[in-house]
């Protein structure tokens, strides 16, 4: 009787229930057969130039790719330097293709090109060759293909290697990222086609930085593209994560050339990102964002060199608390201000709308404009407005007649950026005492309503001497 009831158990498990063993944690899972199976967890990784500049960096990146199952889609870069002198692969194309551009000799300049991917292949022992792809190259460089084209092909051939060193499918961008004619990307289109050619890939190597026209032109994305790419494959998969490789654990809170050893940032969310991006802060290529945003996916930065290290977590939101009140601090230098003054300007309807117009006809645009009673100063690119300021001046007093209007160069806007700042009372003041203690002189302050960030406006000779007094009264004097 027992044994038929167990041969009865055994039947109806094996007809109602499929199983999963875990090696980790030597644990059987059962699920009902009419639920779904359990999704297998995917991740695209991204690694930058530095973390593929040399055999023995490949080696690093397919350790940690063959270390967790889940790692299915890979986005290389080109070589990057491998010592301090080096010249990266991207710049080397350019080169190489001004001088057939110019209808110069080239070839030396290809062949060298060329044995830095021969040294990768063969310190990987890799049974390939890139000669029938380099002999491509050649033609095209002597059919002028195009500036993007030759920049394109360091991630193309880093892709090829990639794909045979891992055992994965070479997937070339050109067949699903989309740009119109005019050179503009096309985000739909994109998310369309990427995602149907990489639905029949179990695995696959994806290069970054390019796509192409409609007419197949190849087209790349600003420098620093591939992480663009990246967040695309991310999107279109729709991945749980998208890990993004470099030779740094993670954001850190300011620029360690100014600050030395700053601490780095555990979590931080796109909107603070966004932020600190546009103040200058350079990990990750700022439009990496927004394919991910779109999807809820989080971006983990690593490094290549210590993979143990945690990096930091982009995320859409969180309800860890921050470690300290700031997440990051950054800045750019190279500002002026035009301070316009008019008495009543408070109460004269349009005044604001109508002194902007006079930057946007004469082709300038402005960062911030604070403004008081009689008072309203708008902040723009020295550079930019250097040329073109008489004109402006111009503008501005047939369009509002100011009372006065004053100049001021060479200033600095510094954006403390912090989620932390909205449940912590007194941070401008705390920002404004750090400051006055170093003798630094604030020429703007503002916060938006959001209270994610305080923008201050100094001169550029402070720049340095306002971050580390920031970092010191926040951080280090938590």
């Amino acid at each position: 009787m027992r044994r038929k009831l167990r041969a009865k158990v055994k039947n109806d498990l094996s007809r109602n229930f499929y199983w999963t063993f875990s090696m980790e944690t030597t644990k059987i899972d059962l699920f009902r057969r009419d639920e779904e199976e359990p999704k297998k967890m995917r991740k695209v990784v991204k690694f930058g130039g530095s973390s593929l500049a040399n055999a023995q960096q490949f080696k690093k990146v397919g350790d940690i790719i063959h270390s967790d199952a889940s790692r299915r889609y890979v986005v290389p870069s080109a070589p990057g330097k491998r010592y301090s002198d080096d010249v990266k692969v991207t710049d080397m194309l350019y080169g190489c293709y001004a001088l057939a551009a110019a209808g110069k000799e080239f070839a030396n300049e290809l062949k060298v090109i060329k044995e830095r991917y021969n040294e990768i292949i063969d310190g990987l022992e890799l049974n390939m060759s890139l000669d029938e792809e380099f002999q491509v190259i050649e033609e095209n460089f002597k059919n002028k293909a195009g500036e993007d084209y030759a920049a394109s092909r360091g991630e193309y051939l880093n892709g090829k290697i990639m794909a045979v060193y891992l055992g994965y499918e070479f997937v070339d961008p050109s067949e699903g990222i989309c740009f119109d004619e005019n050179g503009n990307f096309l985000a739909e289109k994109t998310q369309e086609l990427m995602g149907k050619r990489l639905s029949v890939c179990e695995n696959a190597v994806v290069p970054g930085f390019y796509g192409a026209k409609p007419d197949g032109t190849i087209k790349t994305f600003s420098r620093g593209g591939s992480d663009v790419t990246g967040s695309i494959v991310a999107s279109a998969i729709h991945a749980d994560l998208y890990e993004n490789w470099t030779d740094v654990s993670g954001f850190l809170i300011t620029d360690p050339r100014i600050v030395k050893d700053p601490e780095s940032i555990e979590t931080i969310t796109y909107r603070e990102l966004r932020e600190l991006s546009y103040m200058g802060a350079t990990v990750l290529h700022e439009d990496a964002i927004f394919p991910v945003r779109k999807e809820g996916i989080p971006i983990n930065i690593k490094n290549t060199n210590a993979p143990q290290d945690p990096g930091t977590m982009i995320v859409e939101s969180t309800c860890k608390k921050p470690k300290y009140t700031i997440t990051g601090i950054a800045g750019k230098k190279g500002f002026c201000s035009i301070n316009i003054e008019k008495s009543m300007m408070n109460s004269e309807i349009g005044f604001g709308r109508k002194v902007l117009e006079a930057f946007e006809n004469c082709g300038v645009s402005f960062e911030h404009m604070p403004s008081g009673i009689d008072t309203l100063t708008v902040y723009v690119h020295q550079e930019e407005f250097e040329d073109k300021e008489q004109q402006v001046i111009a503008a501005i007093h047939r369009a509002v007649q100011p009372d006065f209007v004053e100049m001021e160069s060479d200033l600095a806007l510094l954006a403390v950026v912090g989620r932390g700042m909205k449940s912590s009372s007194g941070t401008a003041g705390k920002i404004f005492e750090a400051l006055a203690k170093e003798k630094v002189n604030v020429k703007m302050i503002d916060q938006g309503s959001s209270e994610l960030n305080i923008i201050i406006g100094i001169e550029d000779r402070d720049f340095n001497t306002a971050i580390k007094a920031i970092y010191r009264a926040f951080v280090e004097n938590k």
